[in-house]
């Protein structure tokens, strides 16, 4: 059998989903493939239940300051780990349900097919025994976590994302393994949800931080409530009695499980790629142009996590976009990325937005700081611990970057990143209203101290707009 389209989408992921609306706009003749579990991975395993898990965890940590507060009992309070992981595959399903009702469960037989698809040459593909002539296609099939091979003889005492949200019964101790984004944030979780958690990357740093003020502010912050063994590799043995002995270096620990963070693997091995007769990277992903996410000069697109690139929901949505608007162009459109803005949501909130600090010239480039012990909104929450550091360019003061490591902070990033994409300075910003008492009056302060930096007279306040 043979089936015609003008546009096939390989993965019905975020990336997918966002192709599959700019293809829509134009045409009625299009496919949708996907052999894998459906809700996509931000519903299912990625962005929103973990962050149910880590707000659990905060309300229970919170606990710790009620004593100061004049609220008694708080010694007393109990995290039952069932009811909480009960109550985080609940609303799990909620958004795997919300996503599913607005996309898959509305399609014919047709439009949807679940099936792994495989390139039998740039526009043809083979799904379930039936054939399939795209004029244009769309590879959006996301990823997969790595676990490394020498560790699969463990594999039934190692969790994922994959597998940590269907977990009922947490165990008693568990060492992560890799801490960037996911397993900084599922760390600290399970530390606040009562589990022992020894945190473990071969890398110097946490959460992908660069920054060094503000890389060893996160360590020792974070550090104060798991140890941190940092810039070894983790080697994995038996134990006894079921459990696990991890080293690191001269450190050593027991646990009853792993949690793997180590990164996600392309799912492109069954896609057949070299059958596009182009250039493929290490992780067996063809190169692409990422402002037109278009693959060489042929008829296919690439979009989301399988692209390596930003593994970020909103980037996903972002190339699903740019990917399934150029599959219905006669001729592909190059279009500007966003400001790149990261945001790894541990307590306190690590955040990068901008340049990054491998990227920039440290000759080149003002740097304004502020701590946040002396805070006042900070000090209130009880939270006043971290530090803002802000970037600009010598020669104008305009704004190239930030790292921030503070609570709240996923809102400063916000502000930064619109100020990066208006090609704003710092003066720019010093004349723009910072409500009291608020977390943005830290932005403010560092602001302050990023203007110092500068030897411009002027002959009003900077902060404040004469009247034309």
């Amino acid at each position: 059998m043979t089936r015609q389209v003008d546009v096939a989408i390989l993965g019905a992921g975020s990336a997918g989903l966002y192709a599959l609306g700019q293809v829509r706009k134009a045409t009625d003749s299009w496919v949708l493939i996907d052999g894998g579990e459906l809700g996509t991975t931000c519903a299912r395993v990625g962005c929103m239940p973990s962050k149910v898990a880590i707000q659990v965890g905060e309300d229970m940590h919170r606990r710790n300051i009620f004593d100061r507060e004049g609220i008694e009992g708080g010694e007393q309070l109990i995290l039952n780990q069932e009811d909480a992981m009960e109550h985080v595959q609940d609303l799990r399903d909620v958004f795997v349900d919300k996503v599913l009702s607005t996309s898959t469960d509305e399609m014919s037989e047709e439009e949807f097919i679940e099936g792994n698809a495989r390139f039998v040459e740039p526009g043809v593909l083979e799904v379930n025994g039936e054939r399939i002539e795209a004029k244009k296609v769309v590879i959006a099939t996301g990823s997969t976590p790595l676990v490394p091979s020498a560790w699969e003889s463990f594999r039934d005492r190692i969790l994922t994302t994959d597998e940590f949200f269907e977990q009922e019964a947490l165990p008693e101790s568990v060492a992560v393994i890799g801490l960037g984004v996911i397993g900084l944030e599922l760390g600290q979780a399970l530390h606040r949800f009562g589990v022992d958690v020894t945190g473990i990357d071969m890398a110097g740093t946490i959460g992908g931080l660069e920054d060094p003020v503000a890389r060893d502010v996160a360590i020792e912050i974070i550090g104060r409530e798991f140890p941190l063994w940092l810039g070894e590799k983790a080697e994995v043995s038996e134990a006894g009695e079921g459990k696990l002995k991890v080293t690191a270096g001269d450190n050593e620990v027991e646990v009853d499980r792993l949690l793997v963070s180590m990164g996600r693997v392309p799912n492109v091995r069954e896609l057949g790629l070299d059958a596009l007769g182009v250039e493929l990277n290490d992780n067996g992903v063809p190169v692409f142009d990422p402002h037109t996410m278009q693959v060489g000069d042929l008829p296919v697109f690439i979009a989301g996590d399988v692209t390596g690139d930003r593994p970020i929901l909103h980037e996903a949505g972002d190339e699903g976009r740019i990917a399934g608007f150029n599959a219905v162009q006669e001729t592909p459109v190059a279009f500007a990325r966003k400001t790149p803005l990261s945001i790894t949501f541990c307590d306190p909130n690590i955040v990068t937005v901008g340049q990054g600090w491998s990227e920039l010239d440290e000759a080149a480039i003002a740097v304004g700081e502020v701590k946040m012990g002396l805070l006042g909104r900070a000090i209130i929450m009880g939270r006043n611990r971290g530090v803002l550091r802000v970037y600009a360019d010598k020669r104008d003061g305009r704004i190239l970057g930030a790292t921030f490591v503070a609570a709240l902070a996923e809102h400063l990033g916000h502000l930064l990143s619109w100020a990066i994409a208006q090609e704003l300075t710092v003066f720019d910003l010093l004349k723009l209203p910072f409500y009291h008492p608020t977390m943005e009056e830290g932005l403010q302060a560092a602001l302050y101290d990023l203007k110092g930096r500068f030897d411009v007279e002027f002959d009003h306040p900077v902060e404040l707009r004469p009247l034309k």
